[in-house]
């Protein structure tokens, strides 16, 4: 239960994250997001009712499934390289002084295009 808990406030704190304006808010609400699969990933072992994967036992009916394990560590080696393309992408995409892209804050709502 507090597994499911888990997931369900990391997605929750992730759509909220993805949903704002910031890049950089959308970077973290992306890792949030990554670690709720994670958890899901990890939770469909039957890691809770079963023993660990490679333990003592070689009884698979005893023993947990070790592909979502291997799955979970897939999946934090591309969300990991996801996560710095993101970062790369908005430290380099910002606009400065004579930047090429253009801010919508500074535009200014009562100014007209082509009016003198």
């Amino acid at each position: 239960m507090i597994l499911a808990l888990t997931i369900g406030v990391l997605t929750a704190g992730a759509v909220y994250l993805l949903l704002q304006r910031d890049f950089l808010r959308v970077i973290l609400g992306f890792v949030l997001l990554s670690h709720a699969v994670n958890l899901l990933l990890f939770s469909s072992g039957g890691i809770l009712r079963r023993e660990e994967p490679l333990g003592v036992a070689t009884d698979p009916t005893v023993t947990a499934d070790p592909l979502p394990q291997a799955f979970v560590l897939t999946a934090i080696v591309i969300a990991f390289g996801i996560t710095i393309y993101l970062v790369v992408l908005s430290v380099t995409g910002r606009a400065g002084k004579d930047g090429l892209v253009a801010d919508d804050d500074d535009h200014d709502p009562n100014e007209r295009e082509g009016a003198p």
